[in-house]
């Protein structure tokens, strides 16, 4: 099938990744759009005396009135039109259509065509680099994490004085006061680890409980590590990709960004109003400090998911359900679909990091 529409003038807006389309359907294609609004309004309209789908065409202009009927008409015509002349073009979009026409009553009682104006965004275009050699490069990178002696004595060090800081509150003094008297003392003045006191977190000897302190070390030093290159390795690929999305897109992260310090500050005590306040800004300033932070989230949402399509990744099922169930329990009134479409997601992004993170 093809369009009838004429006077097709199409245009894109780079900035906001949006087609325009300005077009015309002309005055004997638009009588034959408003024949089929006014049949179809005919089928099921209720008129006294009459039969459902049985009243005359001119008691239905009298009731329901031209403009009724002019406006279905240009929507049956838009509906039908356009769809085929995106095909045409080999435009993708993303959304419905924002339409604005012409008054119909007036433009088809001087039988012109109906002009009308439709935007809509398109959707994203990600071309990426060779991601597998962008990850490997950083990859091979990659260092050793070990523990120093002098961080593992540290982290003793700081037991002892939390050990001090609860015996001065058992003893009877103020929480505040306990901390300062604590971090005032010197280090032989620090009470010992002994078996008593790492018995009461659980481990058996002095000895496991210094093994178990420098393995945590160890494991939030890799996890650290692990974040840094996971970073360095969307940097790369936001670096070396050509992206192009809606607008819309990055407004949907500044949403969330704001949404998640709305959560904070609430968990905290306070409003998004008063941080605001505090801060001498308006929220329309904020999101501008925001715009570059959320146009590189809003690139990396797109690139892992690109990945995923070249690679064929999609989260593990067993594990995908197991989450859902866990999540259900926290979140029970959460709309179902979009708490598995959110995990599902998460779960997606994450095999994605994994599979960079074994490039070589």
């Amino acid at each position: 099938m093809s369009h009838h529409l004429q006077s097709v003038k199409v245009s894109r807006d780079e900035s906001a990744w949006e087609v325009e389309i300005r077009a015309e359907i002309p005055a004997e294609r638009f009588a034959y759009y408003r024949a089929e609004a006014l049949e179809e309004i005919q089928k099921s309209a209720t008129v006294d005396g009459f039969r459902v789908g049985k009243a005359p065409v001119e008691r239905i202009i009298q009731i329901y009135g031209e403009a009724a009927i002019m406006r279905q008409a240009a929507e049956h015509a838009i509906q039908h039109e356009l769809p085929e002349l995106l095909a045409s073009e080999k435009l993708l979009i993303i959304e419905s259509p924002r339409v604005e026409t012409a008054d119909p009553i007036r433009q088809l009682a001087e039988g012109k065509p109906l002009a009308f104006t439709a935007r809509a965004a398109l959707a994203p275009e990600v071309v990426l680099p060779d991601y597998k050699k962008v990850a490997a490069n950083s990859n091979a990178k990659k260092e050793e994490v070990s523990v120093s002696d002098q961080e593992h004595a540290e982290a003793l060090a700081h037991f002892r004085r939390e050990r001090a800081r609860i015996t001065k509150m058992e003893a009877g003094l103020e929480p505040q006061k306990a901390h300062e008297e604590s971090r005032a003392l010197d280090m032989e003045e620090l009470p010992v680890l002994d078996e008593e006191f790492v018995r009461s977190l659980g481990l058996e000897s002095v000895e496991k409980f210094s093994e178990v302190v420098r393995e945590n070390i160890k494991t939030e030093k890799e996890l650290r590590a692990r974040e840094k290159l996971r970073a360095e390795i969307l940097d790369e690929l936001v670096k070396g990709s050509t992206i192009k999305y809606p607008a819309r897109l990055r407004e949907y992260e500044l949403n969330d960004m704001e949404a998640r310090i709305t959560h904070d500050l609430k968990e905290n005590g306070t409003t998004f109003d008063t941080y605001l306040a505090q801060a001498k800004k308006t929220r329309e300033q904020l999101r501008e400090e925001w715009k570059d932070v959320a146009d590189k989230r809003a690139k990396v949402r797109l690139i892992l998911s690109e990945i995923a399509r070249k690679e064929n990744i999609e989260p593990d099922k067993e594990r995908l359900e197991h989450e859902l169930e866990h999540a259900r329990k926290h979140v029970p009134n959460a709309d179902p679909e979009a708490l598995r479409a959110h995990i599902a997601h998460a779960l997606r992004n994450e095999k994605v990091l994994e599979f960079l993170e074994s490039q070589k």
